[in-house]
């Protein structure tokens, strides 16, 4: 199945030789990395992208039948021990992730580059050696959303996302512990006496 591959990109596929390449890129708190599975500089779809060579590594893709969420884990190697603090406070949870399988023909790309996976930002590991750590980023596929509760409240925050401007629930925090009166501070209720035609609770 094609799956939408342009034309120089079948016949990369089916050569008897190939040069394949993966792009990545990642949304940090210091701005946007675009990185790709060579050396040097390249340029691809009006941005230039940095060989990591090496230093980064992108487990297996994972593809199936089932509706399911499937992740991938990018681990970025060789960050100097004093830049781990650095490095982490740019990890930010939920930012977004792109790879893309791409081929290289006579030095260039081959058009177009596939998208192999989009995600978001999960949890970094860190590694730690004598002088050098490696910190590997879990990125989570868009379908993680579908095994979340969806909590919903009586609330006015929860009214205000569904329904802006309604103001249904906007006393709800007032009646938590509101105390309501029943009745008149003082007035009694006498109860009701039995019928005197009424003897053993046979009527007559």
């Amino acid at each position: 199945m094609s799956r939408g591959l342009s034309a120089g990109m079948l016949s990369q596929i089916s050569s008897a030789s190939v040069s394949p390449i993966i792009f990545l890129y990642g949304e940090f708190s210091s701005g946007n990395v675009r990185m790709w599975s060579g050396l040097g500089d390249i340029t691809w779809d009006a941005q230039t992208w940095i060989g990591a060579g090496n230093l980064v590594q992108i487990s297996n893709i994972e593809e199936t039948a089932e509706i399911k969420a499937t992740g991938i884990v990018v681990t970025f190697n060789g960050i100097p021990a004093d830049m781990i603090s650095l490095v982490l406070q740019d990890v930010r949870q939920g930012a977004l992730g792109k790879v893309w399988l791409g081929f290289l023909s006579s030095g260039t790309i081959v058009a177009d580059p596939y998208l192999l996976f989009e995600g978001r930002i999960d949890t970094p590991v860190i590694s730690e050696d004598a002088e050098t750590c490696s910190i590997a980023i879990t990125y989570e596929s868009r379908l993680i959303d579908l095994s979340r509760p969806r909590a919903s409240r009586y609330t006015d925050q929860d009214q205000q996302r569904e329904f802006p401007g309604d103001l249904g629930m906007e006393f709800i925090p007032a009646l938590q512990d509101k105390e309501i009166p029943w009745g008149r501070a003082g007035n009694t209720v006498e109860a009701a006496q039995p019928s005197s035609n009424s003897y053993d609770g046979v009527q007559t």
